[in-house]
């Protein structure tokens, strides 16, 4: 069975200056694009801010607030995260509030291209609790969870100085294990408009 994806778009963009899940991208918005790279079949997306501007561009997302919506033979569900102020992590956790339990996650932030579907199996072999992909020593996403230590992410104050995924998952050092891959995108972070040009054009 392969994991659920946690994409988070719930972010500011500022330095992008448009949200990020919206750049064009092969003719396609680059939210969409991530979906259609994703191995599995169900997709949790985490809006915040921009939510409206997602809803206008991408109308059915709208509709995947209050029932999951089938696209290109995927699940999709849409969270809200009512508190985008208290950054990323506020996002994850409104998302995890609305899934079960007992699902494996691939949790990716949007700005991050999702890798090769090759790697992406990679991490879904590999059996730890927590699981990073690697790229020349450097740490990647998206990150696997498994629910035996997503679920502890919930009882995470939001306005505590601790909410931070990477502070975490750094308490769990014994159950992390990190897995070498090939497709540098994991280690990218698209967040201006010089770093989506480079892309693009590479």
């Amino acid at each position: 069975m392969y994991p659920s994806l946690v994409l988070l778009a719930g972010g500011k963009s500022s330095r992008m200056k448009t949200p990020k899940g919206l750049l064009k991208y092969q003719e396609n918005y680059w939210l969409l694009s991530q979906i259609e790279n994703f191995i599995g079949n169900e997709v949790f997306i985490g809006l915040g801010y921009d939510y409206q501007a997602y809803f206008k561009a991408i109308p059915w997302l709208q509709n995947a607030v209050t029932s999951p919506v089938i696209y290109q033979e995927k699940k999709i569900t849409v969270i809200i995260n009512s508190s985008p102020e208290f950054g990323l992590f506020s996002t994850i956790k409104a998302v995890l509030q609305k899934i079960n339990v007992k699902k494996e996650l691939f949790v990716l932030p949007v700005d991050v291209p999702l890798f090769s579907k090759e790697n992406q199996q990679q991490l879904i072999d590999n059996k730890s609790p927590i699981t990073i992909p690697k790229f020349e020593h450097k740490n990647g996403h998206p990150i696997k969870l498994h629910s035996s230590f997503w679920k502890t992410l919930l009882t995470v104050d939001i306005k505590n100085n601790e909410a931070r995924l990477d502070y975490q998952i750094k308490k769990e050092a014994s159950i992390t294990s990190y897995v070498d891959v090939t497709d540098a995108s994991c280690i990218l972070n698209l967040n201006t408009p010089k770093d989506w040009q480079l892309f693009i054009k590479h």
